[in-house]
This record gives structure tokens, C-alpha cells and sequence, in this order.
């Protein structure tokens, strides 16, 4: 069992930045490739980036490709670094976890989920 607890969100101005975390209680961090979803009201859930099990590699929806950046750490940490924010990413994010072969971003079917952080652009 994965437990994930994302933290971060918040109110951001356009064009401003937010970093949001993923905390993940689980012994084989490594063994997971993680995600990063968002759901704006009224509208379906959906991938916003991806990394591989060990962070290798990782995949962006082409609508914040450029400005969102996944990074992770060895402390069983995954974050998302927001820039150049938009009114268009108001949304509640959640992070994902799925354990998978090595070295492969997952945009789909993930196993575990955490509870969402809810991030706020306008002026």
C-alpha cells in the first residue's frame, strides 16, 4: 500500500510560480514511476506530467510543456515546479503512483492517488 500526500498548493497571481509536493510513504520509492494530475471544475481529470521510477525521464502534457518541470528526490519526494502560471491551471492537482518497469513515464492507469491540493491562479 502507497500513500501519497500532496502540499503546496495555494493562491498564485498569473505569471507567478508555485512549487507543489508529493510525499510518498512507501520503502521502494524507486520501484515507482509517478505522476502529476489535475482536475479543473466540470471538467475530466487530466495527466499533467510524468517521471520513471528513479527520475530519468519524464513526460509533460504539451499544455505545460516548457513551464512545469517534475523533479524527485531520494527522501520519497516528487515535485512540481510551476512556472509562468495561467488562469487556465486553476485545477486541484494530485499526485500518482504506479510500480512499472524501469525507466518508463506512465500517463495512465495509476494505482495510487492522494488527496489533491487545490491551486488558485487570478489576479
Amino acid at each position: 500500500q502507497v500513500q501519497l500526500v500532496e502540499s503546496g498548493g495555494g493562491l498564485v497571481q498569473p505569471g507567478g510560480s508555485l512549487t507543489l509536493s508529493c510525499a510518498a510513504s512507501v520503502r521502494t520509492f524507486g520501484r515507482y514511476a509517478m505522476g502529476w494530475f489535475r482536475q479543473a471544475p466540470g471538467q475530466e481529470r487530466e495527466f499533467v506530467g510524468g517521471s520513471s521510477n528513479r527520475g530519468g525521464y519524464t513526460d509533460y502534457a504539451d499544455s505545460v510543456k516548457g513551464r512545469f518541470t517534475i523533479s524527485r528526490d531520494n527522501a520519497n519526494t516528487m515535485y512540481l515546479q510551476m512556472n509562468k502560471l495561467k488562469p487556465e491551471d486553476t485545477a486541484v492537482y494530485y499526485c500518482a503512483a504506479k510500480a512499472t518497469v524501469p525507466d518508463v513515464v506512465v500517463w495512465n492507469e495509476y494505482t495510487y492517488w492522494g488527496q489533491g491540493t487545490q491551486v488558485t491562479v487570478s489576479s
